[in-house]
Protein backbone atom coordinates (compact mmCIF):
# COMPACT_ATOMS: atom_id res chain seq x y z
CA UNK A 1 0.00 0.00 0.00
CA UNK A 2 1.36 3.43 -0.93
CA UNK A 3 1.98 6.12 1.64
CA UNK A 4 -0.67 8.28 -0.05
CA UNK A 5 -3.38 5.69 0.47
CA UNK A 6 -2.71 5.66 4.23
CA UNK A 7 -3.80 9.27 4.59
CA UNK A 8 -7.42 10.07 5.27
CA UNK A 9 -8.83 12.37 2.61
CA UNK A 10 -10.35 15.78 3.15
CA UNK A 11 -13.40 17.27 1.41
CA UNK A 12 -13.73 20.68 -0.20
CA UNK A 13 -17.38 21.60 -0.41
CA UNK A 14 -17.81 24.09 -3.24
CA UNK A 15 -20.82 26.38 -2.85
CA UNK A 16 -20.82 29.95 -4.16
CA UNK A 17 -17.08 29.86 -4.83
CA UNK A 18 -16.77 28.13 -8.19
CA UNK A 19 -13.15 29.03 -8.85
CA UNK A 20 -9.61 27.74 -8.36
CA UNK A 21 -8.01 31.19 -7.93
CA UNK A 22 -8.18 32.97 -4.57
CA UNK A 23 -10.29 30.19 -3.08
CA UNK A 24 -9.32 29.97 0.61
CA UNK A 25 -11.09 26.64 1.25
CA UNK A 26 -9.56 24.96 -1.79
CA UNK A 27 -6.13 26.42 -1.08
CA UNK A 28 -6.20 25.22 2.56
CA UNK A 29 -7.17 21.72 1.44
CA UNK A 30 -4.47 21.65 -1.22
CA UNK A 31 -1.88 22.69 1.39
CA UNK A 32 -3.06 20.11 3.93
CA UNK A 33 -0.99 17.26 2.53
CA UNK A 34 -4.16 15.18 2.29
CA UNK A 35 -5.88 13.65 -0.71
CA UNK A 36 -8.64 16.07 -1.73
CA UNK A 37 -12.23 15.28 -2.66
CA UNK A 38 -13.97 18.19 -4.41
CA UNK A 39 -17.75 18.24 -4.10
CA UNK A 40 -20.63 20.36 -5.32
CA UNK A 41 -24.09 19.71 -3.91
CA UNK A 42 -27.35 20.87 -5.46
CA UNK A 43 -29.62 21.28 -2.44
CA UNK A 44 -33.10 22.56 -3.25
CA UNK A 45 -34.53 21.72 0.16
CA UNK A 46 -32.67 23.78 2.76
CA UNK A 47 -33.07 27.17 1.01
CA UNK A 48 -36.85 26.59 0.88
CA UNK A 49 -38.44 29.38 -1.16
CA UNK A 50 -34.98 30.63 -2.08
CA UNK A 51 -33.73 27.62 -3.96
CA UNK A 52 -31.76 28.63 -7.02
CA UNK A 53 -33.92 30.24 -9.73
CA UNK A 54 -34.34 29.29 -13.37
CA UNK A 55 -31.92 31.76 -14.94
CA UNK A 56 -29.28 31.04 -12.33
CA UNK A 57 -29.56 27.31 -13.04
CA UNK A 58 -28.55 27.99 -16.63
CA UNK A 59 -25.47 29.83 -15.37
CA UNK A 60 -24.68 27.15 -12.79
CA UNK A 61 -24.58 24.42 -15.46
CA UNK A 62 -21.92 26.24 -17.45
CA UNK A 63 -19.96 27.36 -14.40
CA UNK A 64 -19.75 23.81 -13.05
CA UNK A 65 -18.61 22.61 -16.45
CA UNK A 66 -15.59 24.90 -16.40
CA UNK A 67 -14.82 24.23 -12.73
CA UNK A 68 -14.82 20.51 -13.42
CA UNK A 69 -12.39 21.00 -16.29
CA UNK A 70 -10.01 23.05 -14.13
CA UNK A 71 -10.08 20.49 -11.32
CA UNK A 72 -9.40 17.72 -13.84
CA UNK A 73 -6.33 19.60 -15.05
CA UNK A 74 -5.19 19.90 -11.44
CA UNK A 75 -5.40 16.13 -11.06
CA UNK A 76 -8.73 15.80 -9.31
CA UNK A 77 -12.39 15.57 -10.28
CA UNK A 78 -15.59 17.28 -9.20
CA UNK A 79 -18.11 15.02 -7.47
CA UNK A 80 -21.69 16.13 -8.11
CA UNK A 81 -24.36 15.27 -5.55
CA UNK A 82 -27.99 16.22 -5.25
CA UNK A 83 -30.23 16.16 -2.20
CA UNK A 84 -30.55 17.43 1.36
CA UNK A 85 -27.16 18.64 2.56
CA UNK A 86 -27.94 17.44 6.10
CA UNK A 87 -28.04 13.91 4.73
CA UNK A 88 -25.72 13.93 1.73
CA UNK A 89 -22.64 15.60 3.24
CA UNK A 90 -22.48 13.39 6.38
CA UNK A 91 -23.04 10.33 4.19
CA UNK A 92 -20.16 11.43 1.97
CA UNK A 93 -17.93 11.84 5.02
CA UNK A 94 -18.79 8.31 6.15
CA UNK A 95 -18.36 6.78 2.69
CA UNK A 96 -14.97 8.36 2.02
CA UNK A 97 -13.55 8.23 5.54
CA UNK A 98 -12.65 11.92 5.31
CA UNK A 99 -11.67 13.48 8.63
CA UNK A 100 -11.70 17.14 7.56
CA UNK A 101 -14.08 19.27 5.52
CA UNK A 102 -13.35 22.74 4.15
CA UNK A 103 -15.85 25.31 2.97
CA UNK A 104 -16.15 29.06 2.44
CA UNK A 105 -18.79 30.73 4.57
CA UNK A 106 -22.19 31.93 3.35
CA UNK A 107 -24.42 34.48 5.05
CA UNK A 108 -28.07 33.89 4.20
CA UNK A 109 -30.02 32.85 7.32
CA UNK A 110 -30.85 29.40 5.96
CA UNK A 111 -27.19 28.81 5.04
CA UNK A 112 -26.01 29.85 8.50
CA UNK A 113 -28.54 27.53 10.11
CA UNK A 114 -27.46 24.65 7.85
CA UNK A 115 -23.78 25.17 8.57
CA UNK A 116 -24.35 25.27 12.33
CA UNK A 117 -26.30 22.03 12.14
CA UNK A 118 -23.60 20.31 10.12
CA UNK A 119 -20.87 21.51 12.46
CA UNK A 120 -22.70 19.90 15.37
CA UNK A 121 -23.05 16.68 13.40
CA UNK A 122 -19.38 16.59 12.47
CA UNK A 123 -18.26 17.47 16.00
CA UNK A 124 -19.91 14.30 17.27
CA UNK A 125 -18.13 12.33 14.53
CA UNK A 126 -14.67 13.82 15.24
CA UNK A 127 -14.62 15.41 11.80
CA UNK A 128 -12.81 18.73 11.70
CA UNK A 129 -14.59 21.64 9.99
CA UNK A 130 -12.44 24.44 8.63
CA UNK A 131 -14.23 27.48 7.22
CA UNK A 132 -12.92 30.58 5.47
CA UNK A 133 -14.05 33.91 4.10
CA UNK A 134 -14.06 33.48 0.34
CA UNK A 135 -17.06 35.63 -0.44
CA UNK A 136 -16.51 39.09 1.02
CA UNK A 137 -13.75 41.62 1.56
CA UNK A 138 -14.72 41.73 5.23
CA UNK A 139 -16.86 39.53 7.40
CA UNK A 140 -20.11 41.31 8.33
CA UNK A 141 -18.99 41.60 11.96
CA UNK A 142 -15.67 43.20 11.02
CA UNK A 143 -17.16 46.54 9.94
CA UNK A 144 -19.01 48.01 12.91
CA UNK A 145 -20.02 51.43 14.15
CA UNK A 146 -17.97 53.13 16.87
CA UNK A 147 -20.62 52.12 19.41
CA UNK A 148 -20.63 48.56 18.11
CA UNK A 149 -23.12 46.85 15.84
CA UNK A 150 -23.90 47.20 12.14
CA UNK A 151 -24.22 50.29 9.99
CA UNK A 152 -27.65 51.20 8.65
CA UNK A 153 -26.41 53.88 6.24
CA UNK A 154 -24.06 53.18 3.35
CA UNK A 155 -21.80 56.25 3.33
CA UNK A 156 -20.35 55.79 6.83
CA UNK A 157 -20.07 52.04 6.12
CA UNK A 158 -18.05 52.83 2.99
CA UNK A 159 -15.84 55.27 4.90
CA UNK A 160 -15.23 52.67 7.61
CA UNK A 161 -14.30 50.10 4.97
CA UNK A 162 -11.77 52.43 3.41
CA UNK A 163 -10.33 53.43 6.79
CA UNK A 164 -9.83 49.80 7.77
CA UNK A 165 -8.01 49.03 4.54
CA UNK A 166 -7.27 45.71 2.89
CA UNK A 167 -3.84 44.26 3.52
CA UNK A 168 -4.16 40.72 2.19
CA UNK A 169 -3.50 39.63 -1.37
CA UNK A 170 -5.51 37.12 -3.44
CA UNK A 171 -4.35 33.53 -3.02
CA UNK A 172 -2.58 31.86 -5.94
CA UNK A 173 -4.47 29.45 -8.15
CA UNK A 174 -4.59 25.81 -7.14
CA UNK A 175 -3.08 23.93 -10.08
CA UNK A 176 -2.19 20.62 -8.44
CA UNK A 177 -4.25 18.40 -6.18
CA UNK A 178 -3.78 14.92 -4.79
CA UNK A 179 -7.01 13.26 -5.84
CA UNK A 180 -8.87 11.67 -2.96
CA UNK A 181 -11.67 10.18 -5.02
CA UNK A 182 -11.93 6.59 -6.15
CA UNK A 183 -13.59 5.02 -9.13
CA UNK A 184 -16.22 3.62 -6.78
CA UNK A 185 -17.19 7.09 -5.51
CA UNK A 186 -20.35 7.96 -7.45
CA UNK A 187 -21.02 11.29 -9.07
CA UNK A 188 -24.12 12.58 -10.80
CA UNK A 189 -23.99 13.47 -14.47
CA UNK A 190 -24.44 17.23 -14.78
CA UNK A 191 -26.79 16.83 -17.74
CA UNK A 192 -29.11 14.75 -15.58
CA UNK A 193 -29.76 17.76 -13.37
CA UNK A 194 -31.67 19.43 -16.22
CA UNK A 195 -30.37 22.87 -15.31
CA UNK A 196 -30.65 24.04 -18.91
CA UNK A 197 -34.15 25.00 -20.07
CA UNK A 198 -35.78 23.21 -22.97
CA UNK A 199 -39.21 23.18 -24.58
CA UNK A 200 -38.96 26.14 -24.77
CA UNK A 201 -35.33 27.15 -24.50
CA UNK A 202 -35.96 30.62 -23.08
CA UNK A 203 -32.23 31.04 -22.37
CA UNK A 204 -31.05 30.73 -25.98
CA UNK A 205 -29.98 34.39 -25.99
CA UNK A 206 -27.93 34.13 -22.80
CA UNK A 207 -24.87 32.66 -24.51
CA UNK A 208 -24.59 35.73 -26.73
CA UNK A 209 -24.14 37.89 -23.61
CA UNK A 210 -22.29 35.76 -21.09
CA UNK A 211 -19.34 33.42 -20.63
CA UNK A 212 -19.93 31.74 -17.24
CA UNK A 213 -16.92 30.49 -15.33
CA UNK A 214 -13.66 31.74 -13.89
CA UNK A 215 -12.12 32.46 -17.29
CA UNK A 216 -15.08 34.56 -18.38
CA UNK A 217 -15.03 36.44 -15.07
CA UNK A 218 -11.37 37.40 -15.33
CA UNK A 219 -11.76 38.36 -19.00
CA UNK A 220 -14.72 40.57 -18.17
CA UNK A 221 -12.85 42.31 -15.35
CA UNK A 222 -9.82 42.96 -17.55
CA UNK A 223 -11.95 44.20 -20.44
CA UNK A 224 -13.77 46.57 -18.11
CA UNK A 225 -10.57 47.96 -16.61
CA UNK A 226 -9.08 48.38 -20.07
CA UNK A 227 -12.02 50.42 -21.32
CA UNK A 228 -15.33 51.25 -19.61
CA UNK A 229 -13.86 52.14 -16.20
CA UNK A 230 -12.36 55.26 -17.78
CA UNK A 231 -15.83 56.82 -17.98
CA UNK A 232 -17.57 54.75 -15.31
CA UNK A 233 -18.93 57.52 -13.10
CA UNK A 234 -20.35 59.28 -16.17
CA UNK A 235 -21.80 56.33 -18.08
CA UNK A 236 -22.69 53.69 -15.47
CA UNK A 237 -26.27 55.02 -15.45
CA UNK A 238 -26.62 54.83 -19.23
CA UNK A 239 -28.25 51.55 -20.32
CA UNK A 240 -27.68 52.50 -23.96
CA UNK A 241 -23.92 52.26 -23.40
CA UNK A 242 -21.56 49.53 -22.21
CA UNK A 243 -20.65 51.45 -19.10
CA UNK A 244 -20.83 48.80 -16.37
CA UNK A 245 -18.58 45.89 -15.47
CA UNK A 246 -21.13 43.07 -15.85
CA UNK A 247 -19.35 41.24 -13.02
CA UNK A 248 -22.40 40.70 -10.81
CA UNK A 249 -23.22 37.12 -11.90
CA UNK A 250 -19.56 36.14 -11.71
CA UNK A 251 -19.37 37.52 -8.18
CA UNK A 252 -22.62 35.82 -7.23
CA UNK A 253 -21.35 32.38 -8.23
CA UNK A 254 -17.91 33.10 -6.82
CA UNK A 255 -16.10 32.66 -10.14
CA UNK A 256 -14.14 35.72 -9.09
CA UNK A 257 -13.73 37.06 -5.57
CA UNK A 258 -14.30 40.68 -4.53
CA UNK A 259 -10.70 40.62 -3.29
CA UNK A 260 -9.50 39.83 -6.82
CA UNK A 261 -11.59 42.69 -8.23
CA UNK A 262 -10.32 45.05 -5.55
CA UNK A 263 -6.69 43.99 -5.90
CA UNK A 264 -6.51 44.22 -9.70
CA UNK A 265 -8.24 47.60 -9.66
CA UNK A 266 -5.92 48.97 -6.96
CA UNK A 267 -2.87 47.70 -8.86
CA UNK A 268 -3.94 49.53 -11.99
CA UNK A 269 -4.62 52.64 -9.90
CA UNK A 270 -1.13 52.47 -8.41
CA UNK A 271 0.32 52.19 -11.91
CA UNK A 272 -1.84 55.15 -13.01
CA UNK A 273 -3.40 53.05 -15.75
CA UNK A 274 -6.96 54.01 -14.81
CA UNK A 275 -8.43 57.31 -13.54
CA UNK A 276 -8.83 57.44 -9.77
CA UNK A 277 -12.20 59.20 -9.66
CA UNK A 278 -13.91 56.61 -11.86
CA UNK A 279 -12.18 53.67 -10.18
CA UNK A 280 -13.27 54.85 -6.74
CA UNK A 281 -16.91 54.95 -7.81
CA UNK A 282 -16.52 51.42 -9.20
CA UNK A 283 -15.03 50.16 -5.93
CA UNK A 284 -17.87 51.78 -4.02
CA UNK A 285 -20.23 49.45 -5.91
CA UNK A 286 -18.26 46.51 -4.53
CA UNK A 287 -18.78 48.10 -1.12
CA UNK A 288 -22.56 48.25 -1.73
CA UNK A 289 -22.44 44.48 -2.11
CA UNK A 290 -20.62 44.22 1.21
CA UNK A 291 -23.18 46.55 2.82
CA UNK A 292 -26.03 44.37 1.55
CA UNK A 293 -24.46 41.30 3.16
CA UNK A 294 -24.01 43.16 6.43
CA UNK A 295 -27.69 44.11 6.40
CA UNK A 296 -28.79 40.54 5.71
CA UNK A 297 -26.48 39.03 8.31
CA UNK A 298 -27.75 41.31 11.07
CA UNK A 299 -31.36 41.35 9.86
CA UNK A 300 -32.14 37.79 8.71
CA UNK A 301 -35.89 38.45 8.66
CA UNK A 302 -35.49 41.05 5.92
CA UNK A 303 -35.99 38.31 3.32
CA UNK A 304 -39.71 38.74 3.82
CA UNK A 305 -40.09 41.53 6.40
CA UNK A 306 -39.52 45.24 5.95
CA UNK A 307 -36.60 46.73 7.87
CA UNK A 308 -38.78 49.79 8.39
CA UNK A 309 -41.65 48.15 10.21
CA UNK A 310 -44.17 50.88 9.49
CA UNK A 311 -44.32 49.51 5.95
CA UNK A 312 -45.79 46.27 7.31
CA UNK A 313 -49.12 48.12 7.22
CA UNK A 314 -48.71 49.54 3.71
CA UNK A 315 -51.87 48.98 1.60
CA UNK A 316 -50.34 46.97 -1.23
CA UNK A 317 -52.65 45.98 -4.07
CA UNK A 318 -53.06 42.55 -5.60
CA UNK A 319 -53.47 42.92 -9.36
CA UNK A 320 -52.58 39.79 -11.32
CA UNK A 321 -53.04 41.38 -14.75
CA UNK A 322 -50.88 44.41 -14.04
CA UNK A 323 -48.20 42.24 -12.43
CA UNK A 324 -48.19 40.05 -15.54
CA UNK A 325 -47.93 43.10 -17.81
CA UNK A 326 -44.93 44.29 -15.80
CA UNK A 327 -43.28 40.86 -15.93
CA UNK A 328 -43.74 40.60 -19.69
CA UNK A 329 -42.63 44.15 -20.48
CA UNK A 330 -46.04 45.26 -21.67
CA UNK A 331 -46.74 48.25 -19.44
CA UNK A 332 -46.85 50.82 -22.23
CA UNK A 333 -43.89 52.69 -20.74
CA UNK A 334 -40.95 52.06 -23.11
CA UNK A 335 -38.06 52.28 -20.63
CA UNK A 336 -39.87 49.92 -18.24
CA UNK A 337 -40.74 47.47 -21.01
CA UNK A 338 -37.19 47.54 -22.39
CA UNK A 339 -35.80 46.66 -18.98
CA UNK A 340 -38.16 43.78 -18.37
CA UNK A 341 -37.50 42.37 -21.84
CA UNK A 342 -33.75 42.74 -21.43
CA UNK A 343 -34.15 40.70 -18.26
CA UNK A 344 -36.03 37.95 -20.07
CA UNK A 345 -33.73 37.88 -23.09
CA UNK A 346 -30.36 38.13 -21.32
CA UNK A 347 -30.97 37.15 -17.69
CA UNK A 348 -29.72 40.56 -16.59
CA UNK A 349 -30.86 44.16 -16.39
CA UNK A 350 -28.94 47.41 -16.20
CA UNK A 351 -28.85 48.72 -12.63
CA UNK A 352 -30.40 52.11 -13.39
CA UNK A 353 -33.25 50.38 -15.17
CA UNK A 354 -33.69 48.01 -12.21
CA UNK A 355 -34.44 51.07 -10.12
CA UNK A 356 -36.88 52.40 -12.71
CA UNK A 357 -38.82 49.15 -13.15
CA UNK A 358 -38.79 48.52 -9.40
CA UNK A 359 -40.16 51.96 -8.64
CA UNK A 360 -42.84 51.45 -11.28
CA UNK A 361 -43.99 48.20 -9.70
CA UNK A 362 -44.19 49.37 -6.10
CA UNK A 363 -45.23 52.98 -6.66
CA UNK A 364 -47.13 53.19 -9.95
CA UNK A 365 -48.84 49.83 -9.52
CA UNK A 366 -48.70 49.62 -5.69
CA UNK A 367 -47.72 45.97 -5.95
CA UNK A 368 -45.78 44.47 -3.06
CA UNK A 369 -41.99 44.69 -3.42
CA UNK A 370 -41.77 41.01 -2.53
CA UNK A 371 -43.44 40.14 -5.85
CA UNK A 372 -40.69 41.98 -7.69
CA UNK A 373 -37.99 40.39 -5.58
CA UNK A 374 -39.31 36.89 -6.33
CA UNK A 375 -39.53 37.61 -10.06
CA UNK A 376 -35.95 38.88 -10.15
CA UNK A 377 -34.84 35.86 -8.13
CA UNK A 378 -36.10 33.52 -10.84
CA UNK A 379 -35.08 35.53 -13.91
CA UNK A 380 -31.70 37.07 -13.01
CA UNK A 381 -28.44 35.24 -13.61
CA UNK A 382 -27.02 37.39 -10.79
CA UNK A 383 -29.88 36.69 -8.36
CA UNK A 384 -27.86 37.31 -5.21
CA UNK A 385 -29.86 36.89 -2.02
CA UNK A 386 -28.32 39.87 -0.18
CA UNK A 387 -28.15 42.35 -3.05
CA UNK A 388 -31.57 41.42 -4.43
CA UNK A 389 -33.28 41.78 -1.06
CA UNK A 390 -31.53 44.96 0.02
CA UNK A 391 -32.10 46.60 -3.37
CA UNK A 392 -35.82 45.87 -3.44
CA UNK A 393 -36.24 47.21 0.07
CA UNK A 394 -34.28 50.30 -0.96
CA UNK A 395 -36.54 50.85 -3.96
CA UNK A 396 -39.68 50.35 -1.87
CA UNK A 397 -38.47 52.84 0.71
CA UNK A 398 -38.66 50.32 3.54
CA UNK A 399 -35.02 49.27 3.81
CA UNK A 400 -31.80 50.62 5.28
CA UNK A 401 -30.53 53.85 3.77
CA UNK A 402 -33.55 53.63 1.50
CA UNK A 403 -34.75 56.12 -1.06
CA UNK A 404 -37.73 57.88 0.54
CA UNK A 405 -41.01 56.39 -0.59
CA UNK A 406 -42.20 59.73 -1.98
CA UNK A 407 -39.27 59.70 -4.42
CA UNK A 408 -41.22 58.29 -7.36
CA UNK A 409 -39.35 57.88 -10.62
CA UNK A 410 -41.06 59.40 -13.64
CA UNK A 411 -40.47 56.71 -16.30
CA UNK A 412 -40.66 59.22 -19.14
CA UNK A 413 -38.06 61.65 -17.79
CA UNK A 414 -35.86 58.77 -16.60
CA UNK A 415 -35.90 57.40 -20.13
CA UNK A 416 -35.14 60.78 -21.66
CA UNK A 417 -32.25 61.37 -19.23
CA UNK A 418 -30.56 57.99 -19.33
CA UNK A 419 -31.52 56.75 -22.81
CA UNK A 420 -31.64 60.10 -24.61
CA UNK A 421 -31.58 58.75 -28.16
CA UNK A 422 -33.82 55.76 -27.38
CA UNK A 423 -31.21 53.23 -28.48
CA UNK A 424 -31.79 51.03 -25.41
CA UNK A 425 -35.55 50.99 -25.95
CA UNK A 426 -35.16 50.18 -29.64
CA UNK A 427 -32.82 47.30 -28.82
CA UNK A 428 -35.40 45.50 -26.67
CA UNK A 429 -38.76 46.85 -27.86
CA UNK A 430 -38.72 46.18 -31.61
CA UNK A 431 -42.26 47.55 -32.00
CA UNK A 432 -40.79 51.01 -31.40
CA UNK A 433 -37.67 50.74 -33.57
CA UNK A 434 -38.92 53.34 -36.04
CA UNK A 435 -40.24 55.79 -33.47
CA UNK A 436 -38.45 59.15 -33.66
CA UNK A 437 -36.30 60.28 -30.75
CA UNK A 438 -38.86 62.91 -29.73
CA UNK A 439 -41.52 60.32 -28.94
CA UNK A 440 -39.52 57.15 -28.21
CA UNK A 441 -40.29 57.44 -24.48
CA UNK A 442 -43.81 58.84 -24.90
CA UNK A 443 -45.35 57.17 -27.98
CA UNK A 444 -48.89 58.05 -26.81
CA UNK A 445 -48.04 61.73 -27.32
CA UNK A 446 -47.17 61.25 -31.01
CA UNK A 447 -49.77 62.26 -33.55
CA UNK A 448 -51.40 59.74 -35.86
CA UNK A 449 -49.08 60.41 -38.80
CA UNK A 450 -45.96 59.80 -36.71
CA UNK A 451 -47.37 56.57 -35.31
CA UNK A 452 -48.38 55.39 -38.76
CA UNK A 453 -44.97 56.09 -40.25
CA UNK A 454 -43.33 54.23 -37.36
CA UNK A 455 -45.72 51.29 -37.75
CA UNK A 456 -46.98 51.67 -34.18
CA UNK A 457 -50.60 50.89 -33.41
CA UNK A 458 -51.17 51.74 -29.77
CA UNK A 459 -53.30 49.16 -28.04
CA UNK A 460 -52.57 46.64 -30.80
CA UNK A 461 -48.89 46.00 -31.50
CA UNK A 462 -47.70 48.11 -28.55
CA UNK A 463 -49.78 48.62 -25.40
CA UNK A 464 -51.20 51.84 -24.14
CA UNK A 465 -49.91 52.76 -20.65
CA UNK A 466 -51.56 50.47 -18.09
CA UNK A 467 -51.72 53.40 -15.64
CA UNK A 468 -51.40 57.15 -16.03
CA UNK A 469 -48.34 58.60 -14.37
CA UNK A 470 -49.84 61.55 -12.46
CA UNK A 471 -52.84 59.72 -10.94
CA UNK A 472 -50.63 56.73 -10.11
CA UNK A 473 -48.10 58.98 -8.43
CA UNK A 474 -50.78 60.62 -6.34
CA UNK A 475 -52.26 57.26 -5.39
CA UNK A 476 -48.83 56.19 -4.14
CA UNK A 477 -48.46 59.33 -2.06
CA UNK A 478 -51.95 58.86 -0.63
CA UNK A 479 -51.12 55.26 0.29
CA UNK A 480 -47.94 56.42 1.99
CA UNK A 481 -49.91 58.93 4.06
CA UNK A 482 -51.82 56.05 5.65
CA UNK A 483 -48.67 54.70 7.34
CA UNK A 484 -46.81 57.90 8.20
Amino acid sequence: MSKSSDKKPCIVWFRQDLRTKDNPALRAAADSDKPVICVFLLDDKNPGDWKIGGASRWWLHHSLTELSEKLNKAGSRLILCRGDAKDVIPDLIETTGADTIYWNRRYAPYDIELDKSLKETFKSQDVEVKTSNGRLLFEPWEIETQSGGPYRVFTPFWKAMQARGISREPLPEVTKLEDGTTKSLPSDDLDDWDLLPSKPDWAKGFSDCWSPGQTGALDRLNDFLDDAVRSYSDERNRPDKKGTSGLSPHLHFGEISPLQVWSVTQDKLAQEKIPGDHAKVFLSEIAWREFSYSLLYYNPKMLDKELNQKFSKFPWKSDVEKLKAWQQGKTGYPIVDAGMRQLWQTGWMHNRVRMIVGSFLVKHLLIDWREGMKWFWDTLVDADIASNTASWQWIAGCGADAAPYFRIFNPMTQGEKFDPSGDYVRAYVPELQKMPKKHIHTPWEADASVLKEAGVRLGENYPCPIVEHKPARQAALDAYETIK
